[in-house]
């Protein structure tokens, strides 16, 4: 265990070190169905709308949550640069508004199956990738190594929860593994699926005040997405609802919560961002 967390560490320094000209943004929460891939989905394109070049990377492994909500049927991962000797820009998707997409899929698992010759051809692909504003990184839910350690070498860490007393604790369940590994010492919250503003920020209280009271972690609250049928209605039609319906409540609070993250702005720095990402994910799969 102690191992496993000076590790973690070692990879949330690495994370703050770097010099790159990217924001990655991991975005994860404490359950499934909560509505995580939507957000990520409807987060990365409002960005692009706002003139960013947004990447979406599709973390959650053995799924395609994320190119299924945008209208497509995925049809390469990140290892078939290697099975098939692809370039990046074969597997990469564009979705509305020209934001990119990377999935990776079940490959991500296969990628410990690689030798180190192939390694490096994979991460000689994914120099190419030309500099983002941000990386947006769509993880599995729940409580485990790999969230964790996406967690650890991003830039911003965010929470998606809903006001279920289950979402609730989960996501608490995660802040305090993410506390205990001291990974990360922040934490942006959006809360999904509430009647009003209201709610949402008594929502997020409960999350701020137990986790100032036993965590070593701060929690900002960066907004939250109220109920709108017509988010069910882009689901079933395959068209983001900051597509489909760029005025209806849902895509105006979309719109806050990038403009919020936005207003944070991207630091300067040197190295491309991807390049010292993809590194680090291959240390997670070896």
């Amino acid at each position: 265990m102690r191992d496993q967390a000076d590790r973690l560490r070692e990879l949330a320094r690495g994370a703050k070190q770097s010099e790159k000209t990217t924001k990655v943004i991991t975005v994860t929460s404490g359950k499934g169905g909560v509505g995580k891939s939507n957000f990520v989905v409807n987060l990365s394109i409002m960005l692009q709308k706002m003139g960013k070049k947004v990447l979406i990377f599709d973390a959650d492994i053995g799924m395609a949550n994320d190119e299924i909500l945008m209208g497509f049927v995925p049809k390469y991962n990140i290892l078939d640069c290697i099975i098939r000797n692809l370039d990046i820009e074969d597997i990469m998707i564009t979705g509305p508004e020209g934001v990119k997409l990377i999935s990776g899929g079940t490959g991500l698992n296969k990628i410990k199956e690689l030798q180190d010759e192939e390694r490096r051809i994979l991460l000689s692909k994914l120099e190419k990738l030309e500099d983002y504003d941000y990386i947006i990184m769509d993880t599995g839910a729940g409580v485990n190594e790999t969230v964790i350690n996406f967690i650890a070498f991003s830039d911003e860490f965010i929470l998606l929860t809903t006001p279920e007393p289950t979402a609730i604790m989960d996501g608490y369940s995660l802040l305090k593994t993410v506390s205990y590994f001291n990974v990360k010492n922040m934490v942006s919250i959006v809360v999904n699926r509430v009647y009003n503003e209201k709610e949402g920020e008594k929502t997020f209280l409960k999350l701020k005040n137990a986790s100032t009271k036993f965590l070593s972690i701060k929690c900002n609250f960066i907004g939250c997405i109220e109920e709108d049928r017509r988010l069910l209605e882009s689901v079933r039609n395959q068209v983001p609802v900051v597509v489909g319906f760029p005025n209806s409540k849902v895509s105006k609070n979309i719109s806050s919560i990038a403009k919020r993250i936005d207003d944070n702005g991207v630091l300067n720095r040197r190295d491309k961002s991807a390049n010292s990402l993809f590194k680090n994910i291959f240390q997670l799969f070896r």
